[in-house]
């Protein structure tokens, strides 16, 4: 198992104001006092399952499953040159929400996810962060539009798997489900037994913020770069981090 002070990368931006003697952005410590239950998305806020050139290389092997039989057509063409293969996914399910032809895409998803598991790069202070919230008491759950069966490997990997079980949620055979529907976040907050105000939400997409908005939980945006940054702001999202440091050392203290 990879230590937490390993494959982390270099420290976020979002750091350099604890070290001045604040927390991080304005409304992180009120967050963070008001949550009893954390339900985290997984790809991004967890670990990064797919590099960008490897999400990009799955999401254009799903096109070109779909285009192989007939069915580019089910796609515009900025669809087609998606960056993720779950948004293919989602823009498949939204004309197809079910059948035969979604269920087997879904189940190729999955297969390209799993072997992605095993090499993924956890978030910086990620493992750190997770166990010292579950040693301080929160609930903690996931929330995620990744299948169930790979958040599982990637936790076992990294000692992580007792932190959230059973309060693994992940994409299921009903693609209507997908963010920024909330229905991942319902089940997690179901699991947890916490109110959704009680609770907190940590997504680095802006599916993440509005399924939160939908299911009533507050929400904390992860971005480290500047675009995703810009990206969940532009959502609404009120605080947003570079690095998750500061929350690690809010708990902390």
């Amino acid at each position: 198992m990879t230590s937490d002070a390993t494959r982390t990368g270099p420290v976020a931006r979002g750091a350099e104001d604890d070290r001045k003697g604040r927390v991080g952005p304005a409304g992180l410590e009120e967050l963070v006092r008001g949550a009893r239950a954390v339900l985290w998305d997984f790809d991004g806020s967890v670990c990064r399952l797919f590099a960008g050139r490897a999400a990009r290389r799955a999401a254009a092997d799903l096109v070109e499953w779909l285009e192989d039989r007939g069915l580019h057509g089910l796609l515009t063409e900025s669809e087609r040159g998606a960056p993720h293969p779950h948004a293919v996914l989602r823009a498949v399910a939204r004309g197809h929400p079910g059948g035969d032809l979604v269920a087997e895409l879904e189940e190729r998803v999955t297969r390209q996810e799993m072997p992605a598991a095993s090499s993924a790069w956890p978030t910086p202070y990620a493992d750190p962060l997770i166990r010292t919230w579950t040693a301080a008491g929160a609930r903690l759950a996931i929330a995620s539009d990744t299948s169930p069966r790979v958040i599982r490997a990637y936790l076992a990997t990294r000692g992580l798997v007792d932190c959230f079980a059973p309060r693994i949620h992940g994409r299921t055979r009903d693609l209507g489900q997908l963010k920024p529907d909330p229905g991942s976040l319902h089940r997690a907050l179901s699991a947890t037994g916490v109110a959704a105000s009680r609770a907190l939400m940590i997504g680095n997409m802006p599916a993440d913020h509005e399924a939160a908005l939908r299911a009533g939980v507050p929400f904390l945006g992860y971005a480290p770069s500047p675009a995703q940054g810009e990206a969940l702001r532009d959502s609404g999202a009120g605080t947003v981090l570079d690095s998750l440091e500061p929350l690690l050392r809010l708990l902390r203290r």
